[in-house]
Parts: structure tokens; sequence; C-alpha cells
């Protein structure tokens, strides 16, 4: 895709007005991009199918506009992430994946509909519409049945690789932090985390759980105002400023133990704990508070199905499936854990009431007494005088 210069266009008697213009931030890695983003910025991706999660991450660090250097949808599998950006009038345009290097963050640049203008460069684009993202949406569910094909069966080949795996023991590391006999919830910042902690709210002040945010997740909870007790994963999503929260660091190594999301915990100047683990993040986190003892593991934002796993690179989920069942009867998700405590609420609402109206009728009868005491009073008075 070669990129012109504005004074080449000759054609152009006059250069027409933009739709969009401002200040870039640019970044390969999305999770990475959007940990310190500042709003009001022009994003500049590298993102094939968009997901629900990156997206909503988008609307909530209030984009102006994304400009994605790959296929918003692959057309591969369906995902609501584009729509969602579209509805909240974030418009989205496609680049060629070869200008990405292109884009530098805090440039300014100026979006048009089928090209941006950055200093004397003019990069072509295409805007990605509703219409597109519904084509490529019924093209996907076309697929689904082939595709839920592939993902078993890679799922159950991964799994049998793993079995010996998750029967063995996780090395031991000394944490501070005690889980034996404890509610323990494990957030992952995953569809729907916010709405499910919210919900979760009368079972955290009354439980008070250990807190663990894997990765995002503990910025999820200083978000909705917890502190957590632990923060495990790759540490590649995860805030500077979660990170030196005070909580307990557990850094996700592969199985050799090499750790990548070291090194920056070092440069932070803060210590951590190594643990080797197969599978996910999500999954160590599981294992690990199941191996210290812990009573119930609630999870916050957990991938749970095809599509999730699909958003995040992972062709099958073979290493969540064993996990969840060596975790087994111990799991509980959050949503079940809210329903309980919202039905709870409503009887301490409903019970509240009943008392209030108990005491006022009991005042109500109370007074009628003394009106009837008085009245009587006189009228025996006056029965008197006559």
């Amino acid at each position: 895709m070669s990129i012109l210069n504005w004074s080449s266009l000759s054609l152009f008697s006059s250069k027409p007005l933009p739709q969009c213009r401002g200040k870039i931030s640019a970044g390969a890695i999305t999770k990475v991009l959007l940990r310190d983003l500042p709003p009001g910025r022009i994003v500049v991706l590298r993102h094939r199918d968009l997901d629900e999660v990156a997206a909503q991450e988008l609307i909530d660090k209030k984009v102006k506009a994304v400009i994605n250097c790959d296929l918003t949808m692959s057309g591969r599998y369906p995902t609501l992430g584009p729509l969602m950006l579209l509805q909240e009038q974030i418009p989205i345009w496609e680049a060629d994946t070869a200008v990405f290097e292109v884009f530098k963050t805090n440039s300014e640049i100026s979006v048009y509909e089928d090209r941006i203008l950055m200093e004397d460069q003019v990069i072509p684009c295409s805007a990605f519409t509703r219409e597109k993202w519904l084509c490529m949406q019924q093209q996907a569910n076309e697929r689904t049945t082939q595709l839920m094909e592939h993902f078993i069966e890679n799922t159950l080949s991964y799994a049998m690789r793993e079995m010996h795996a998750v029967m063995e023991p996780l090395p031991q590391i000394a944490i501070q932090t005690n889980l034996e006999d404890k509610h323990v919830l494990i957030v992952s910042r995953g569809k729907g985390y916010k709405k499910d902690l919210l919900a979760a709210k009368a079972y955290i002040a009354e439980v008070k759980p250990v807190l663990i945010g894997v990765d995002g997740g503990a910025d999820a909870l200083l978000e909705c105002g917890y502190l957590p007790h632990l923060i495990v994963g790759d540490m590649d999503s995860v805030t500077d400023k979660a990170l030196s929260c005070g909580a307990e660091i557990v850094v996700h190594a592969y199985a050799d133990g090499t750790a990548p999301g070291l090194s920056r915990i070092e440069d932070l100047g803060l210590s951590a704990h190594v643990l080797p683990c197969f599978g996910t993040s999500e999954d160590m986190a599981l294992l690990f508070a199941y191996e210290k003892g812990c009573e119930v593991l609630v999870t916050v934002g957990a991938r749970t199905h095809m599509i999730d796993f699909l958003e995040k690179g992972r062709a099958g989920m073979g290493s969540t499936l064993l996990v969840r069942m060596k975790v087994g009867a111990r799991l509980v998700d959050i949503k079940s854990i809210g329903i309980l405590y919202k039905s709870r609420g409503w009887t301490k609402e409903i019970s509240s009431t009943l008392l209030l109206s108990l005491f006022f009728i009991a005042l109500s009868l109370f007074q009628l007494h003394w009106i009837v005491k008085r009245v009587a009073h006189v009228v025996w008075k006056l029965g008197g005088e006559g």
C-alpha cells in the first residue's frame, strides 16, 4: 500500500473538510495501549477482530475515533465489538497493515472519508460501517458450526497433553495473604465485569473475600473501590498504579521458569513471587487459590465460552477445562452470588418496610386509644355536670 504526498494529488483543487482531527496514540498490543491512554485520542490499532472487551475499554477511555491497521472483522467468528463503538458515535477506519509503523504517538492527523493526512503524507483508508458489520456478522454466523468443531478438537487435544500437568501440585511459594478456609474473589477484565462487581457489592461487604486481580482485573477492583490483596498474571495489561497499590504480586511464568513480566516489576522497584504454571493466568489464579486451601472460589469476568477464548487468540480451552474439573465444587460464578444477595437484599428491604409499617400502626392505635380516652373523659364530665 503506497503512501502519497498531499502535494502530489493535483486533482484536488482544494482540501475537503476532515471528518475527524486530533492527536493519535498508536500501539500494536491493544491492552497495553489502553493502560494509560488519555481521553479524546484517535487510537491507531493493529487488532484483528475487535472484541467486545477492547471495544468497551475504548468507549470508557472516551476515544475520538479508531484507525485499525488490520481487519476489524474477518468474518471468522461473530463479535459485537465494532457495533458497540459505532453505536457510541465512535467512527472506525481501516488502513493497510503495512502502514502501521508510519503512525507515531502524539502526531496530529486529519481523517477524511478515504484517506488520512499526517503532515505531508496521505494514507489510504476506508470507513468501517454498520452495513459492513452486519455483512461480516452474517458471514461469521454461517461458519459457527464448523468453527465449533475445530474448537472442540483443539480443546480435547490440548487437554490430553496437559492432563498430567494439572494433576501435579503447583510449586510452593510463601505468601503473606492467608487464603485457607476463605472465600476468594478472582477478577479478570472480561465481559460485564463492572456490572458483575456492582451486583456483588453486598456479598463483598458481608463476606469480605480475599480479592485477587488477574492482570487488568486489579485495575477493575480499584475502579470499583476495592483494594486487591493479590495481583497475579503476565503483568502485560495491569497499570503501574495497580501494581503499586500494596498488593502481593505473583508473576505467571512458563513451565521452564521464564517470566517475561518480572522485568516490569523490577523496573518499578517492586518485589514479586514467580510461579510456573501451564495454561492461562486465570487458570493459574484458580489453581493457586485452590491449593492454598480456599473454601469458595468466585470468578468475575472469567472466560466461559468459545467466542471468549477466540477473542483472546486461543483456539481452544484445554487448560481451562482441566482446571475447572480439578477445582470442582468450590467454583461459583459471580452471577449466582449476585442473584442470591440481591434476593436477600429484597428480603431485608421488605422486612424493614414491614417493621416500619407495624411501628406506625402501633403509633396510630396508641393515638386512637388516647383520643378515645379523652373523648370519654369529656363526655363523662359533661354528663356529670348535667
